[in-house]
């Protein structure tokens, strides 16, 4: 049999493998498979740094190869694969096979010798085995390394890599125990105690055994100069704050175990969650969670400097205890008041949110922002700023009601769809683009057939191909993004019946429909001012009402003040 091929392969760089390497062992055993019989490669589809556990639709070239199954044009009559574990996971065979086996394309396999026959129970089978042996090993060296990590944690106490705690330093540690890793020159390093950090981490757990809790200390720490965590590394913290203490790194630092000057590992794990249960097919995500303290490993004497001795430590976390602070899981709770716009207002100085509390038997909104941090952020804000919500709600429900009223409703329109006409002609320029790849691909295929390198051609192909799935993501964006303005006038209809009778409606139903809509409001106290915008889901509008009223009431960008 002769014929032309799209090669399929995967290498995942999480384990150190080399990309180039990989594929070239996956692209010799395809083309060892299929040129003996005549076939060529024509189309390369190749997936790096993507973990065989996610599924085809989520990795880049092989979704992009089962698009283009259904292209009668695509240029290959079949898919071959270098390696099944390599391609396949668990049941990924069994939910990606019946795609072939629809548009008739055969996808050959080292393993079987061949095409894999759809009829024969026995290749359906193979392959299954070979998709829970990817599994099976996948799980096997997870398991190797958490018992390789929990053995060198506890009896050598091994530094295992990762930002040094506040506090510490990295210092060199000798030549790695592994022959191979020393003779490439890795070396080990071990935590030395910093000689200024060190002294704060202890005077905070002097000054919380003392009484002081954690925001009073993060700002004397403040008012005094002393650099915050992120500020002493800012190399390593380029992506945080860096201008103030906080209360979340007072608690960090009160509940790391490693200043004792134990090497602590196991605090945290790594589990795969399912996307949508209702759709198994998707896949999983791995979300990063805390273990219980009775899963953290210890090492079994101190093998760094100690800062804080273990029973400081353990008074500092009986404390916290017996503040109602200690490691159970918070549990949420109803509030006990009902708060119109919560997470719907910002403060105008330092555009956080502002909380709700609740104040002679009125809501308010406020915003509280210690002066130490202030003026570390050279920001001019009262030490709190509050908003009373009985200002700002007769207006805001009757600017909503006006908006939406039925004599109103085109005018909405205009100003939700303006920016479709734009829309119309990225849309256009999206497709002339995409057709501009598709002639280049038929050229390309015609260079094939002239007799050109088929290394070469298929560079330009698979490029080409890269290019053309963008831009028909952008497409398929741009249209979903892009509401009809018949469903916008149905959406609008409905909001304007929801405005007439919001004005007494319960306000956590308010809540709920001020989030639906998008609203969202900045508080300016020094200008007597609140501006106010609906951001709606179908497209961006933005209105701005003032503390004194509307004027005029009309659903165009604008401001006006009060007094």
């Amino acid at each position: 049999m002769s014929g032309r091929f799209a090669f399929l392969g995967r290498v995942s760089t999480e384990d150190k493998q080399d990309p180039d390497a990989s594929h070239a062992w996956q692209l010799g055993r395809a083309r060892a498979l299929i040129e003996p019989r005549g076939g060529e490669i024509v189309a390369e589809f190749f997936d790096i740094d993507k973990s065989r556990s996610i599924p085809w639709q989520r990795r880049p070239h092989a979704s992009a190869l089962l698009a283009e199954l259904a292209n009668p044009d695509r240029g290959y009559e079949a898919v071959v694969i270098g390696e099944p574990q390599r391609a396949f996971y668990g049941n990924q065979y069994s939910l990606t096979f019946p795609v072939f086996e629809h548009y008739g394309v055969q996808l050959w396999v080292p393993e079987v010798g061949g095409p894999i026959d759809p009829a024969n129970e026995a290749h359906d089978m193979i392959m299954g085995v070979f998709g829970g042996l990817s599994k099976g090993e996948r799980n096997r060296v997870k398991l190797r390394v958490r018992a390789a990590m929990n053995a060198i944690t506890a009896t050598e106490g091994r530094y295992l890599g990762g930002r040094p705690p506040y506090g510490y330093e990295l210092i060199d540690a000798g030549p790695h125990p592994h022959p191979a890793k020393a003779a490439d020159g890795k070396r080990l390093h071990k935590l030395k105690a910093h000689p200024a950090h060190s002294l704060v981490v202890t005077w905070i757990y002097e000054q919380y055994l003392k009484g002081r809790g954690l925001l009073d200390i993060a700002e004397e720490l403040t008012r005094r100069g002393v650099p915050s965590p992120s500020a002493a590394d800012p190399d390593r913290n380029g992506h945080r704050c860096q201008i103030a203490w906080s209360k979340s790194a007072i608690r960090t630092i009160l509940t790391n175990p490693r200043y004792t000057g134990h090497q602590v590992w196991n605090k945290q794990r790594k589990d795969e969650v399912l996307i949508d249960v209702t759709d198994v097919a998707l896949g999983h995500v791995t979300k990063q969670r805390w273990n219980d303290k009775e899963k953290w490993i210890w090492s079994q004497s101190p093998v760094h400097d100690i800062l804080v001795p273990l029973e400081r430590f353990e008074q500092a976390q009986q404390l916290r205890e017996s503040k109602g602070r200690g490691p159970t899981r918070h549990k949420l709770h109803a509030a006990t008041h009902p708060y119109t716009y919560r997470g719907c207002v910002r403060c105008g100085y330092c555009e956080r949110n502002m909380e709700g509390t609740w104040n002679n038997d009125q809501a308010y909104y406020r915003c509280k922002f210690p002066q130490e941090y202030a003026l570390t952020n050279k920001i001019e804000h009262p030490k709190t700023v509050y908003l009373r919500e009985a200002e700002i709600g007769n207006e805001i429900d009757g600017w909503l009601a006006t908006v939406f009223a039925p004599t109103r409703i085109a005018a909405t329109i205009e100003i939700l769809t303006a920016g479709d006409d734009a829309g119309e002609l990225g849309t256009a320029a999206l497709r002339k683009e995409i057709k501009k790849c598709e002639t280049k691909l038929r050229q390309y295929r015609a260079a094939l057939d002239a007799g050109a390198d088929p290394a070469e051609v298929s560079e330009w192909i698979n490029n080409t191909k890269q290019v053309r799935a963008r831009l028909e993501g952008q497409l398929r964006s741009s249209e979903h993004n892009r509401a009809p303005r018949e469903r916008i006038a149905e959406i609008l209809h409905h909001l304007g019946d929801l405005a007439k009778v919001v004005a007494s409606a319960d306000p956590h139903d308010k809540a709920d429909l001020y989030n639906r809509l998008g609203l969202r409001m900045t508080y300016y106290p020094q200008k007597h001012l609140v501006e106010a915008r609906l951001a709606p889901d179908l497209h961006m509008g933005e209105w701005f009402v003032s503390e004194g009223g509307l004027e005029p009431p009309c659903p165009v960008k604008g401001t006006s003040t009060s007094s």
